[in-house]
């Protein structure tokens, strides 16, 4: 009886730990929820502020690059909506994590459709990110970009 408890315990210890608040997988999802609204939300600056200032892609734009691309993204896409589903979180090394997502990108039309659960107008273009991410300063900033349209 008393084994059964103690393994009681330590499973909801163990529970506890993975909803940890403060814990680094918490804080990249974190970043890449508030990285997901303003996108949405067509917000370079709020966007621009998760990007290090060592940030490369994969075309080796930086930051300020990145900032002008997605503004003429915005311009281009009045209305932007997002689904994003991350598939997996790595910590190689402290203060270091590697994030995979995948993201649905629909545009202004996107939104009545689902609205009317028309589906067969419901577009979306879907992409794989791999983003790897750094601790500076306190906050998770995004370091490195990769993405491929699926």
């Amino acid at each position: 009886m008393q084994l059964q408890y103690i393994a009681t315990l330590v499973a909801i210890g163990a529970l506890a730990g993975c909803g940890d608040a403060n814990s680094p997988e918490q804080q990249v999802r974190e970043v890449i929820d508030k990285m997901e609204a303003a996108a949405e939300a067509r917000d370079v600056g709020e966007l621009s502020e998760h990007l290090s200032e060592d940030f490369r892609d994969v075309n080796g734009m930086g930051p300020e690059d990145a900032a002008r691309y997605a503004r003429g993204y915005f311009i281009a896409n009045q209305s932007l909506h997002l689904a994003t589903h991350i598939e997996e979180i790595e910590f190689p090394a402290d203060g270091e994590a590697r994030a995979r997502v995948t993201v649905g990108m629909m545009g202004r039309d996107a939104a009545a459709a689902a609205d009317t659960l028309d589906l067969t107008s419901l577009a979306a273009d879907l992409y794989e990110f791999k983003i790897a991410l750094r601790r500076e300063d306190g906050e998770w900033r995004v370091t490195f970009a990769e993405w491929l349209r699926k």
